[in-house]
């Protein structure tokens, strides 16, 4: 039998399979011709399938049980009014700690960009869907332009780091090539792809087969970002630079601070925080909001899926009316540098997988023809980047105003859609020009007449738009952009 010799050769390829008892992915490769024998064994040279075993056995064949305590209790968190009787601290003196961080280039940006805009109706990755609502900017460049003002601001060329997939990867480079990289220097962004799991038969644990020369595969989930910033050489580029701490979001939230000084200086130096990893909340607007929560287990921060914490206990109120179980998580963390390295290098912190059962087109493995599921026949296996939290000495919550901060696009109508997101964004824009003495004229339901946009580059804040030239009263229907 002739097998080419270039990359990693059949022989060796097939005994490691062995070894974990998946070779059937070879099942079809006589089949193939020689440029997809190469493409199947790079692929498969890739994937970490020596823990397999481990991982079958945990996620596939036994189904993971989540029980928690009886000590569970909501987490502290830092009130956004900052002079609450019940926790006041020196919003003021944090906010000064947090500018001088990023002023002297210890703070980077760091969005998980690997997502599709295929559920807005979109062919291509979510950062370059058209999400403001006057001229349409795409995600990425409102967040370009976050650090094109923090440049004009505080003197400095924050550097952004941007995990995409395979999936995307090249399209979002060639997104930014086409848009000159949205005035930033090209050497401050740096772009890499997010690692893949092969996806897994429901029943026996055994590799999907996408194609007959290709494992199925999906992203490793946000939390694959700690294993992806080691492995691509994003976090020895963020020691080189001197970076101390990240600023991680989301791609998918127009309204997100990617910079926020208060936020960055909380997580820094605040008394109760060991600086290794902080978190956002906003309250939780009902019960029933899907949203995880944080929660304190043993002493220890940590966030619990809305669909893991009994209805009981998200519907128990306080005195007050409000809910007991109220912190939301909107998925923007701070995480120091150090800490990375060590969640990357060292096996004790090592983030657990969850289990998620899908539907996974495959060929069937007799004949070799394509399968579209009618019910779910695979496990995809993926990390989530909060799972770190409980690995921090101390972990602090900040709670911020969802009007301000969160107004994702994840559906192409309806709740969390690029009209509602859209229509927000207009809404905060019109309330920072009226605490900037600007008229905005308004319909008979409250709403803004109009459409406002506001660029980061030019203000981050209501007090920041301060200093901007702006109109003493807008037009009805106008349609601004600052």
């Amino acid at each position: 039998m002739n097998h080419i010799s270039s990359g990693p050769s059949y022989d060796a390829t097939l005994t490691r399979l062995k070894g974990v008892g998946q070779e059937h992915v070879l099942r079809f490769y006589e089949t193939l011709d020689p440029e997809e024998r190469r493409v199947l064994l790079e692929q498969i040279e890739r994937l970490d399938v020596e823990s397999l075993p481990r991982l079958v056995d945990e996620y596939v064949k036994n189904k993971p049980a989540v029980t928690l305590p009886a000590n569970v209790e909501p987490a502290p968190y830092f009130p956004h009014d900052h002079l609450s009787k019940s926790r006041p601290w020196d919003r003021d003196a944090i906010r000064r700690k947090g500018q001088d961080l990023i002023a002297s280039g210890r703070v980077a940006a760091f969005v998980v960009a690997g997502g599709q805009g295929s559920r807005l109706g979109y062919e291509g990755p979510k950062g370059c869907y058209p999400a403001t609502p006057v001229t349409s900017k795409s995600l990425f460049q409102v967040f370009a332009e976050h650090l094109v003002g923090a440049r004009q601001r505080w003197g400095v060329e924050v550097p952004w780091y941007i995990m995409t997939s395979p999936q995307n990867h090249e399209q979002t480079l060639e997104f930014f090539e086409t848009h000159t990289f949205f005035g930033l220097s090209r050497s401050s962004v740096k772009f890499f792809s997010q690692g893949v799991m092969p996806s897994l038969d429901i029943e026996t644990g055994r590799m999907l087969l996408a194609t007959t020369s290709q494992v199925a595969t999906n992203p490793d989930g946000h939390g694959g970002s700690i294993k992806a910033l080691a492995s691509s050489g994003a976090l020895e580029d963020m020691k080189k630079r001197g970076v101390e701490h990240v600023s991680y979001f989301q791609v998918d939230n127009p309204l997100v601070r990617v910079l926020d000084p208060v936020f960055v200086g909380l997580h820094a130096v605040s008394s109760e925080s060991s600086g290794e990893m902080s978190s956002k909340m906003i309250p939780k607007a009902y019960p029933e909001e899907k949203m995880g929560v944080f929660c304190r287990i043993d002493g220890k921060v940590c966030v619990v899926e809305y669909s893991d914490l009994p209805m009981s206990l998200q519907k128990e109120r306080l005195g007050d009316g409000s809910l007991r179980f109220i912190a939301g998580s909107i998925a923007i963390h701070m995480i120091a540098v150090e800490f990375i390295d060590r969640l990357a290098h060292d096996p004790r912190f090592s983030l657990p997988y969850h289990r998620a059962e899908k539907k996974i087109p495959c060929v069937d493995m007799e004949t070799g023809r394509p399968v579209s599921p009618n019910s779910n026949n695979g496990v995809k296996l993926e990390r989530f980047v909060f799972d770190a939290l409980p690995m921090c000495t101390q972990s602090i919550v900040m709670e911020v105003d969802r009007d301000e901060e969160f107004a994702p696009i994840k559906n192409a109508t309806g709740v969390d859609s690029v009209e509602s997101s859209r229509a927000m964004q207009t809404t905060r824009a019109a309330r920072w020009l009226e605490a900037c003495g600007v008229r905005v004229p308004r319909k008979d339901d409250g709403s803004v007449d109009g459409d406002i946009e506001i660029s980061p580059a030019t203000a981050t804040c209501a007090e920041e738009l301060m200093n901007a030239k702006l109109p003493s009263a807008l037009e009805r229907g106008a349609r601004l952009v600052l």
